[in-house]
């Protein structure tokens, strides 16, 4: 019995340092911008507007949901489209800007 018991006991102590144990450095993926959301936003929506519209052609979708699914879509779409665009225009902004002021120096 004593043996079984310590058996557990070292079971449960590597698979609590498995579970818990953090390494020194932890590897991080690059910081995503929001400007790269979007895209990766825009991308999935529309991803879902091709499939709706497979769906609809294959007479799997009643016509009103298909229109109703659609607008909501495409509103989504335009709203991340136009976010898209506003972040452009800051970032074209600020590069010639920073542009300006290195050729007065």
């Amino acid at each position: 019995m004593t043996v079984a018991t310590l058996t557990c006991a070292m079971v449960m102590l590597c698979v609590l340092f498995y579970v818990f144990y953090l390494p020194g450095r932890l590897h991080l993926g690059p910081e995503k911008t929001r400007l790269a959301y979007l895209q990766e936003r825009k991308e999935a929506i529309y991803e879902n507007l091709r499939d709706l519209n497979f769906e609809h052609q294959a007479g799997k979708l009643p016509d009103q949901d298909y229109q109703s699914l659609k607008s909501s879509l495409e509103e989504e779409a335009a709203g991340v489209l136009a976010e898209m665009a506003q972040l452009e225009r800051a970032g074209a902004a600020a590069v010639f800007s920073n542009r300006r002021k290195g050729a007065r120096v």
